[in-house]
């Protein structure tokens, strides 16, 4: 990933996105507590460069890393973020979801409960990292982290909150909707 970033900046790559899902780990954002690291032998745990804190990555769960050149897009890191909530809240719409911003935190919620996070890095006026998609992990390994620093916020997915969810359907609708909000 920071390999293609630099080639987008330096004019030699496209931008892109990829979707995909990790085996199950625990990332660790440049904001992480250790405190909040709750069970530290039971996933990998991966530090990386993107902004946030603790959050779980595995199957069920649809990762975007979103590499976009900021520099056609105005420069404005607040409204690219904005960009990545609107995104998913219009994917979820696709599946008759209301999600919502937070005024106190980044990612959207459904009811109160999380169901997608974003974290991202910028440099050279390039985006990397992304967002997490909860499509129809295993809840329950949250409880190895606070996820993003969320002490009494519980997480949520689509297969919960919808009937069916196939993630080829969701990853349709991502393209669909990405080209929406950032074409």
């Amino acid at each position: 990933m920071e390999a293609r970033v630099e080639a987008i900046s330096k004019g030699e790559a496209s931008e892109c996105v990829w979707l995909l899902e990790h085996p199950p780990i625990y990332t660790a954002g440049t904001s992480a507590d250790p405190s909040e690291l709750l069970t530290p032998t039971r996933f990998p745990v991966i530090q990386t460069g993107r902004g946030g804190r603790f959050t779980y990555h595995g199957p069920g769960q649809r990762v975007a890393y979103v590499m976009l050149d900021l520099s056609k897009r105005g420069r404005d890191v607040r409204a690219f973020v904005t960009s990545l909530e609107t995104w998913l809240i219009a994917t979820l719409a696709s599946f008759g979801v209301k999600g919502e911003r937070s005024a106190d935190n980044v990612g959207i919620f459904v009811e109160g409960t999380k169901i997608a996070s974003i974290g991202i890095r910028v440099r050279h006026w390039v985006s990397f990292h992304g967002v997490s998609l909860n499509v129809d992990p295993n809840l329950e390994h949250f409880s190895g982290i606070v996820p993003c620093g969320l002490v009494d916020t519980k997480v949520t997915s689509l297969a919960v909150l919808v009937a069916k969810t196939e993630m080829a359907r969701v990853d349709a609708v991502l393209r669909e909707t990405f080209i929406e909000v950032f074409d």
